[in-house]
């Protein structure tokens, strides 16, 4: 399952990993724009012809919408062995979630814990622009990957090929089968700082975390009432 497939370097990543039909890879892309979807699952299948995506439909700014993908993918009886959570906002002014969340909190962060955990999860973050929230959380229960935002030529994003290449060996490699909480950067294992790392920090962050999406489900929306 590939979160923010669509565009950049997570397109990038679906066509590379749908070439990998021969082993059964079927590619599950959630996507908010079902358009964009199709045209992305049309590129593919023009170059890998038996390429298998599907697409199902989300809104990572509504908890009712993640809901809603989760019951449809279950539905389809499928197994989700690798999530990889390349999704992402990033806005200079004031926006909230459907849920009253700040927006980069509610799409960076908190929807990828309301999905189900306990698989092979690969997080995507930007170097620069790390969310510390994400970093922690990644202790025990995810790969985390550096996609290098604004490193390079003045401030250009590393898009495309060479972005999405650590995610997918990430993804593919047997090297990283079973490895928990590690960081990943240019296809090699690498550093996070002490409070990343830090697994009392990442318990305490995940409680609160949970508690926090637990009260805001149990609260009525105003358009229920």
């Amino acid at each position: 399952m590939l979160k923010g497939a669509t565009s950049g370097i997570g397109a990038e990543t679906a066509r590379v990993l749908a070439k990998r039909v021969v082993r059964g890879v079927r590619v599950v892309v959630p996507a908010r724009d079902l358009k964009k979807g199709a045209q992305l699952k049309e590129m593919i299948q023009k170059e890998s012809p038996e390429a298998m995506i599907l697409l199902l439909e989300i809104d990572l700014g509504s908890f009712a919408s993640i809901k809603r993908f989760c019951s449809d993918f279950l539905s389809l009886n499928l197994p989700l062995n690798i999530l990889i959570n390349n999704a992402g906002n990033l806005s200079n002014k004031l926006e909230c979630s459907e849920d009253k969340f700040e927006m980069t909190f509610a799409t960076n962060y908190l929807d990828f814990l309301c999905l189900v955990p306990g698989n092979q999860i690969s997080q995507i973050d930007s170097s620069g622009m790390r969310d510390m929230a994400g970093v922690e959380g990644a202790v025990g229960i995810l790969e985390n990957v550096d996609r290098g935002l604004g490193v390079g030529d003045g401030d250009a994003w590393d898009w495309g090929m060479d972005g999405a290449s650590t995610t997918c060996y990430v993804a593919r490699s047997q090297k990283t089968e079973g490895l928990s909480g590690s960081s990943f950067a240019d296809c090699n294992e690498s550093c996070c700082s002490s409070l990343a790392n830090d697994e009392s920090e990442a318990l305490q962050l995940w409680k609160q975390t949970r508690a926090l999406i637990n009260r805001r489900l149990r609260q009525p929306r105003a358009k229920d009432l």
